[in-house]
């Protein structure tokens, strides 16, 4: 089906303020520079955020997007035998970039659309090498509190490293403070010393999903280790100059965050009141049951220029993810939705 040239993109999790101006700025100052290689090592952005989650320099790992880094991870701990342990209904990237490199993928069944932390630990072997948590998870946007990956974290054996996956975390932290609940202190395990590496990621909050910037914090020796597996200069001139100011820009990230919580209670709301199942969300993004073919409704949301992602290949054939959008691109999501929905089967 041809793209309508209007039509508005809720299928990605992406920022619909895009970037802060200063890293607007920031780019373009840098592409003066493009015909120099970048710093392959990436040391000031590393520096920045060492200093601002308070972990040494060489915890830190810069690479191009968290995809990228779960790529990295599995290849350097991963043979052929060895298992990835995580949830169904999760990252579609942790299965694909496992069996990548050899390795066999265990999924745990969920618990309340969510990682069963109990069920996960129960599923680790004597050939488990690797774990991962989506925290919140995608495409659920559910979340397990600090307390849970206290418990689940006191039990992974000595050889599994644990890989907490944050890469919604500033829209986590944000809904965990309107709740009253404790998110994460997931980097205490890094500065602890223990098996844990955390990911995330400027793609999201930060609006800088096409430069291509995610990293690590995990233990030096195993971030020494990832890094001998990167792409030489992966992460480009303009990608590192915009991600260290975009970490200066604290009020372009309160602004979207704001507005995504809005925007999430208004559909979730607006969902429930339909009769379809939305769960409330912890990212920027709402889980939504249809109570048909996804597909079939996502291509029809497509012709009315919404284009949204069906969750078939998440184990999900009767669920959508919508991106949390603007105001107006919210409401023309439900407008369009309203009208699509009218010619569906009965739903569950």
């Amino acid at each position: 089906m041809i793209r309508r040239a209007d039509s508005i993109r809720m299928a990605s999790n992406e920022n619909p303020f895009g970037p802060s101006p200063k890293a607007v700025q920031a780019m373009e100052a840098a592409i003066t520079e493009c015909n120099f290689y970048p710093d392959n090592d990436a040391r000031e952005l590393r520096q920045k955020l060492a200093a601002g989650f308070r972990v040494a320099t060489d915890q830190v790992l810069v690479a191009a997007g968290l995809t990228s880094l779960l790529d990295i991870i599995c290849r350097a701990l991963l043979k052929p035998g060895q298992n990835a342990v995580t949830s169904q209904r999760s990252f579609i990237v942790y299965p694909i970039a496992t069996k990548a490199a050899g390795g066999e993928i265990i999924e745990a069944p969920t618990k309340d659309d969510g990682f069963d932390l109990e069920a996960i630990a129960a599923a680790i072997a004597p050939g488990t090498r690797l774990v991962f948590l989506a925290n919140p998870n995608n495409p659920t946007g559910t979340l397990f509190d600090a307390a849970a990956l206290d418990r689940f974290v006191a039990r992974v054996p000595e050889y599994v490293v644990v890989i907490v996956d944050e890469a919604y975390y500033e829209f986590a932290q944000y809904f965990a403070g309107q709740r009253k609940i404790q998110y994460s202190h997931s980097l205490d395990y890094v500065r602890a010393g223990r098996k844990v590496v955390v990911l995330r990621t400027f793609s999201k909050a930060h609006g800088l999903a096409g430069l291509r910037v995610g990293y690590g914090i995990g233990p030096a020796d195993l971030m020494a280790d990832f890094s001998r597996l990167r792409t030489t200069f992966s992460v480009s001139v303009p990608a590192q100059a915009a991600a260290l100011a975009a970490l200066d820009d604290d009020a372009h990230i309160q602004l979207a965050l704001k507005n995504n919580a809005d925007g999430a209670e208004s559909l979730v709301k607006e969902l429930s009141g339909l009769g379809y199942r939305a769960i409330p969300t912890s990212a920027n993004f709402v889980y939504c049951e249809v109570g048909e073919d996804a597909g079939a409704v996502a291509k029809r949301m497509q012709a009315e220029g919404v284009i949204i992602r069906a969750l078939g290949a998440w184990g999900a054939p009767l669920a959508i993810r919508v991106t949390i959008g603007t105001p107006e691109q919210n409401q023309r999501f439900l407008a369009a939705f309203k009208r699509v929905m009218e010619r569906a089967p009965i739903r569950l």
